[in-house]
């Protein structure tokens, strides 16, 4: 593959201070040192960088980030590049820098009377979990790229995941943040605090902003008691109407005990089984649905195994569901839940796919899969729905998989038309067409419809306000403005 000259060639003076700033090793600027950094998860925007810039410290990107207001070079921040909506890709006319974060990888403090973690933007939330493992706590926030994705992309795109029915999101979990703001001024919110009403909540701006509004250096993170008992179950059931049923069933129980309950279409079920290598489903039959359940307790007298079998036995009884498998180690559990996890890798084998990553009040989430599944075959006859996610919080990635046989390039064109008709149910139901993957660069055409208004008035303002050169991560999250907008 040819790869082209890079841009930094245009601007030696400017790639020298950098490197001035930040070492020969802070600075990448050749094409092929920096393809990977121009490329998003997916694949499906490519752009070119002046140079991919990773600082070591705070003081560093501050550094960068003056220097870069300065002489308005647009600003790019990467964590893990996981984005499913090109939101930490640059774009084509090497212009801008990518800020990537990796070298400020720290673990600073774990707090155990507070119950909190301080880390740095670049450690990996596997890392972060990790740790606070090792030190007796749960980081519950969990989402299928942990291995990869770093903390400070985790916060500026408000994560949720597995557990967010229970936990919250990445903002809920979040009590302080260190951040870079455009101008290359440190805005120092690390507060450990759970009650702290002295103005606005800066934080909240940030978190979520996708790096439109600053950079995240470090975090405070809230930790909970690790559980000493889990158990995870895979159930098959009918439809949705019965998922939701479970779920029911579950919180009427004990609503204190659902850690996860993630519905998995049976066509997705197909695609993962046929498609990822040491994956089957342990029940009898297969199902047109299915669904994991993960419980979990930390008390120490609590016979959970006993009370998974009851709950279980009685949707059986009920008819809500239709056959269960229980994991019998953690080696069992693990595989119920890369079933789960490896939804997204075994689409993108079965060729082109189009993810629409939204979320309803959690009771219409079976009409959601209804309607949309029918819609979107009527769009395109043969299209293969594999709506699959956190049912227990309303988010659903309802994604669909090219017919088999269409060319991928085919079906793509047609992607704007497939969330369009998605979007179009979901707004119906009170829904956003973005529940946790972000805005990026492939929806800010959908916010004037859905945050018109007011809403994307004072969204503006606050963009103007903090970035008032447009130099961070510019063409992410908001549309561009109409004339005499």
């Amino acid at each position: 593959m040819t790869v082209s000259p890079s841009p930094a060639q245009a601007a030696p003076d400017l790639i020298a201070r950098f490197t001035d700033l930040l070492g020969p090793v802070g600075v990448l600027v050749d094409a092929t040192d920096t393809a990977s950094f121009c490329t998003d998860w997916r694949d499906l925007y490519h752009g070119r960088a002046l140079a991919v810039l990773r600082p070591a410290n705070t003081a560093e990107l501050a550094a960068i980030v003056r220097l870069c207001n300065e002489h308005d070079v647009p600003m790019v921040p990467q964590g893990g590049n996981t984005s499913m909506v090109g939101g930490a890709t640059p774009d084509g006319s090497g212009r801008e820098v990518v800020i990537c974060l990796t070298r400020m990888n720290r673990v600073r403090a774990i707090d155990p009377a507070d119950l909190t973690m301080e880390v740095e933007a670049g450690v990996t939330l596997k890392a972060a979990q990790d740790a606070a493992r090792e030190a007796g706590f749960m980081l519950p926030l969990s989402i299928s790229s942990e291995g990869s994705a770093q903390m400070g992309g985790v916060l500026a795109t408000n994560a949720g995941g597995n557990n967010t029915l229970r936990y919250g999101n990445a903002r809920e979990l979040t009590l302080g943040v260190e951040a870079v703001m455009p101008d290359g001024s440190v805005f120092h919110g690390l507060r450990r605090l759970r009650k702290d009403n002295t103005g606005y909540a800066l934080r909240q701006l940030l978190i979520g902003s996708e790096g439109t509004l600053g950079i995240i250096t470090t975090a405070i993170i809230q930790l909970h008691p690790q559980p000493r008992a889990i158990e995870a179950a895979l159930c098959a059931v009918d439809d949705a109407d019965a998922a939701l049923k479970l779920l029911g069933l579950l919180r009427a129980r004990d609503p204190a005990l659902v850690q996860a309950f993630e519905f998995m279409s049976g066509t997705g079920m197909d695609l993962v089984t046929s498609l990822i290598a040491g994956t089957t489903v342990p029940l009898g039959e297969r199902a047109p649905a299915y669904v994991l359940v993960e419980l979990a307790t930390p008390r120490p007298d609590a016979d959970l195994r006993e009370y998974t079998e009851e709950v279980l036995g009685e949707a059986l009884e009920e008819g809500i569901i239709t056959d269960a498998v229980i994991a019998e180690s953690e080696g069992q559990r693990a595989g119920l839940w890369k079933l789960r996890e490896e939804h997204a890798e075994a689409q993108r084998r079965a060729g082109a796919s189009v993810k629409n990553d939204v979320s309803v009040p959690v009771t219409h989430v079976p009409e959601l899969i209804r309607r949309a599944t029918a819609a979107c075959a009527a769009l395109i006859p043969g299209i293969r729905p594999a709506p699959f996610g956190h049912m227990g919080d309303g988010n659903i990635h309802f994604n669909l998989v090219q017919p088999e046989g269409m060319d991928p390039a085919a079906f793509l064109a047609r992607s704007h038309d497939i969330m369009d008709t998605v979007a179009g149910i979901v707004k119906d139901l009170d829904g956003s067409f973005s529940a946790e993957h972000g805005v990026g660069q492939l929806k800010p055409y959908m916010m004037p419809a859905w945050r018109g208004g007011a809403e994307l008035a004072a969204m503006r303002h606050i963009k103007a306000a903090l970035d008032p050169k447009d130099l961070m991560n510019p063409g992410k999250v908001l549309p561009p403005a109409q004339p005499g907008a």
